[in-house]
């Protein structure tokens, strides 16, 4: 995402356009492992050494309240995030905390029952899959 549309993009979602929040976005967008905030606080590190992890986290909570990061419940104890805003839902590892991306259809905000619509105002739906990999099962 260029950096003219990103601060767009903040400005709409209420956020001021900061090199740290561009820099913890960034990295967020651009992973696709769903990273703690510890590993996202590293990575930034590599751009921007002075970075806290408490900046990190501060960002990624107010990057999640917009709607611009989703926290994913994994099987690990630590939180994981997404940065990939398309429509998508998650598997997730009881045994080693993996994480993975998967799409279905029929599981969008569309097809939600009526009464979810009369309980207010849905920001997202997701699916939460959780189990064992083939990998820890060894297969």
């Amino acid at each position: 995402m260029q950096i003219d549309a990103l601060k767009i993009l903040f400005a709409q979602s209420g956020l001021k356009f900061t090199n740290q929040r561009y820099l913890v976005y960034k990295a967020m967008v651009e992973a696709r492992d769903h990273p703690s905030a510890e590993t996202v606080w590293r990575r930034v590190r590599e751009s921007a050494p002075a970075i806290s992890l408490d900046t990190v986290y501060r960002t990624l909570a107010s990057l999640e309240a917009r709607g611009l990061v989703t926290r994913v419940p994994g099987g690990a104890e630590e939180s994981r995030f997404d940065g990939d805003a398309s429509p998508h839902h998650h598997l997730v590892c009881l045994q080693c905390g993996g994480i993975e991306d998967f799409v279905m259809l029929g599981a969008g905000l569309a097809d939600l029952p009526p009464e979810v619509a009369a309980w207010g105002r849905v920001r997202d739906a997701q699916v939460l899959v959780r189990g064992v990999c083939r990998r820890c099962l060894g297969l």
